[in-house]
């Protein structure tokens, strides 16, 4: 009979003491190991999943990787994504926490709480601070428990074209310090928006994450020259056949119901449309209606600044890879001005050509930036349209001066993208393939701004779109660490009833990930959520002052 190994059996083998506590430590970690890999899920076991979203994407990123016959490694880029989107999740749930909300009532009412200025003064001075301390109570008149309100701080000048962000510090005990810096001399009133309360932050949040079906995608399939139409999506339920249009190397997947007889290579055009889905229950739902969105908190505030003897700081030029402050600057006599570093003024036409001259400018993502080709196509006569045959308004755009051999092209970012217009999918690409191909030099500028379009859906798509933006960026850096790379931050946008899909709360929570995970990159940032509430641009689209106000700050960091 063949005898059975065992510990008992092997360690007379060993007489060392040393050597058996190796011996014993070696079949341990073997006896894991074993029972590990044996695990039909063992990634999840690895990572012991509390959030259902995370949950979710890893089972469509194994079916992913599965299709096109990966092998599992100890250390893929897979699991390593996995792992960053895991941290980041748990840090933004610690960060929003669920609220309990009974009823309307005991959510916080802006016409109930209390806002005073903390240590008033008789005179107030350019660069002074000015803090609010900010009282959250109910419709009752109680004061709330916990924080968690959405807030949005502004002052400003209406004669003086002027407004600046103010900062809000969070105690998590009913209580706020909204922080304003005094960067204009005369009149200035004080506004302090309650956008949701932190009962509506909290369902937001629970319902963003919860599915991928609040907007409608349809495809459209050529055959021969009759449109097919079917459904697509991030992910499809369903057991029917489909198209996969998959990135192996960055995990970015799409799919559509597969037509019959018509092949996935004929997927031509795209549209959308809201659903009528929801993840907020009907209580939920009345802290969404408009007028109780976006309610005034502050009571005629107002306060006078003087000049008083103010020295100014001699301020360093605009570059790439300086750190922005908050607020990053402030709107006077309608121009933006930096609070950070010292800019030069592009009014003259012959400044902007000279800057542009022999640079190469690829503009990467959404129609806010699309709205850079329109301003610059109006300004600087010289850049005429290159036709391209496409069609729509989200066909790639290129704009030349074959004279002074300047490009800027701007090109759509790719799924998901919400339009109701029909586009074409044929030059699509994700912004991590396009930076890919962009050799690279000094005389090379990129531009990337997201966001908008990934409100609709689960956060962990917007984070692991940054994560891998990112990494093109670092790998561009490695070939060619003299190409400039600018990061337009996300604007705010109008208010509508339509929070749960386009809210922003969830555009401000996408800022807070695109700069922590770009913290580290030598990048420049245009700090557009910044600019639109200085302005009070409250658009999609921004005014054309904050247009011009961007692509100054652009023309800044490139020359």
């Amino acid at each position: 009979m063949r005898r059975v190994l065992s510990h008992r059996t092997l360690l007379p083998l060993f007489p060392n003491a040393a050597a058996r506590k190796l011996l014993l430590m070696m079949l341990f970690v073997l006896t894991f190991w074993v029972f590990f890999m044996a695990s039909k899920n063992h990634i999840e076991f690895l990572f012991h999943f509390n959030n259902p979203v995370t949950l979710r994407q890893w089972h469509i990123l194994k079916k992913f990787l599965h299709s096109e016959g990966l092998q599992n490694t100890s250390a893929s880029p897979a699991d390593e994504e996995l792992v960053m989107v895991t941290e980041i999740l748990e840090k933004l749930n610690r960060q929003i926490p669920p609220r309990p909300f009974t009823n309307l009532n005991a959510t916080t009412s802006a016409k109930e709480s209390r806002a005073t200025i903390l240590n008033p003064r008789s005179t107030y001075c350019i660069g002074d601070q000015l803090d609010i301390l900010l009282v959250a109570k109910d419709y009752f008149g109680h004061r709330k428990e916990y924080g968690g309100d959405f807030l949005r701080a502004r002052m400003f000048s209406p004669a003086l074209k002027a407004g600046a962000s103010g900062k809000v510090t969070d105690f998590n005990n009913g209580t706020y310090v909204v922080s304003f810096t005094l960067f204009w001399e005369g009149p200035v009133s004080l506004s302090v928006l309650l956008m949701h309360p932190s009962e509506g932050v909290s369902a937001l949040w629970r319902a963003r994450n919860q599915g991928y079906d609040r907007i409608i995608f349809t495809g459209q399939f050529l055959n021969g020259t009759s449109p097919v139409f079917t459904e697509c999506s991030l992910t499809l339920n369903t057991n029917a056949e489909q198209c996969q249009y998959l990135d192996t190397r960055d995990h970015e997947a799409f799919y559509c119901m597969k037509p019959p007889h018509v092949p996935c290579e004929a997927l031509t055009h795209m549209k959308t449309d809201n659903s009528d889905v929801s993840y907020l229950s009907l209580k939920e739902k009345l802290l969404f209606q408009r007028f109780n969105i976006a309610v005034e908190m502050v009571k005629n505030l107002a306060i006078t600044v003087s000049p008083c003897n103010r020295n100014e700081t001699k301020k360093k030029k605009c570059q790439i890879g300086m750190k922005t402050p908050f607020p990053s600057g402030y709107t006077f006599k309608g121009r933006w001005i930096s609070t950070f570093c010292e800019q030069s003024v592009f009014s003259d036409i012959k400044d902007i050509n000279n800057c542009l001259t022999r640079k190469l400018i690829y503009l990467m993502g959404d129609s806010t930036l699309r709205q850079w080709v329109y301003y610059l196509n109006k300004v600087v006569k010289t850049l005429t349209f290159f036709d391209l045959h496409g069609t729509g308004m989200f066909h790639t755009h290129v704009l030349l001066d074959t004279n002074r051999h300047i490009l800027v092209q701007w090109k759509k970012h790719s799924h998901p993208f919400v339009t109701k217009k029909l586009f074409s999918v044929k030059d699509d690409n994700y912004i991590p393939r396009e930076i890919d191909q962009v050799a690279g030099d000094s005389h090379t500028a990129i531009v990337i701004s997201f966001g908008q379009h990934f409100r609709p859906f689960p956060i962990n798509i917007f984070i692991r779109r940054v994560i891998n933006v990112k990494k093109a960026i670092e790998r561009l850096f490695l070939r060619s660490p003299d190409t400039k790379v600018i990061i337009k931050t996300e604007n705010i946008r109008e208010v509508n009833e339509n929070a749960e899909i386009f809210s922003d709360f969830h555009g401000s929570i996408q800022n807070l990930i695109l700069r922590d995970i770009f913290r580290d990159l030598n990048v420049g940032i245009i700090d557009a959520w910044d600019m639109t509430i200085a302005y009070q641009s409250e658009d999609v689209h921004p005014s054309n002052s904050v247009i011009e106000s961007q692509v100054a700050m652009f023309l800044n960091y490139i020359c």
